[in-house]
């Protein structure tokens, strides 16, 4: 299994759809084997075209900060889990993921134009 988060100077990027980057976490036996560095396309997160992207690296879980509805949809529509209202160092995210302390918090973010 992959993880996704997008990412700007090691922590999660609260937007989205305008990340420096994403951080690939690739999972084995439930542990942390590889992490790499994707660079975010043009665009917000609903139109940039990520989505299909992602899915094709394996990514089964996007874990976010703030994300509008049409970004969770695309994500969605290619079954890609969303959990937002995340926040901190990606890597200690990620490890609090895995040990089942992370949780959607059922927020979408409306104040831009990308939704």
């Amino acid at each position: 299994m992959k993880i996704a988060v997008p990412t700007k100077d090691g922590r999660v990027d609260d937007h989205f759809g305008h990340c420096a980057y994403y951080t690939i976490f690739n999972i084995i036996d439930g542990k942390v084997a590889e992490v790499t560095k994707m660079a975010s396309p043009q665009g917000c997160g609903c139109k940039s075209g990520i989505a299909p992207v992602l899915k094709q690296m394996g990514v089964a879980v996007m874990l976010a900060g703030n994300m509008g509805q049409g970004a969770k949809n695309v994500l969605e529509a290619q079954r890609i889990e969303v959990v937002r209202g995340c926040s901190g160092d990606v890597e200690d995210l990620v490890n609090q993921y895995l040990s089942g302390n992370v949780k959607d918090n059922g927020e979408i973010c409306d104040h831009h134009d990308c939704h």
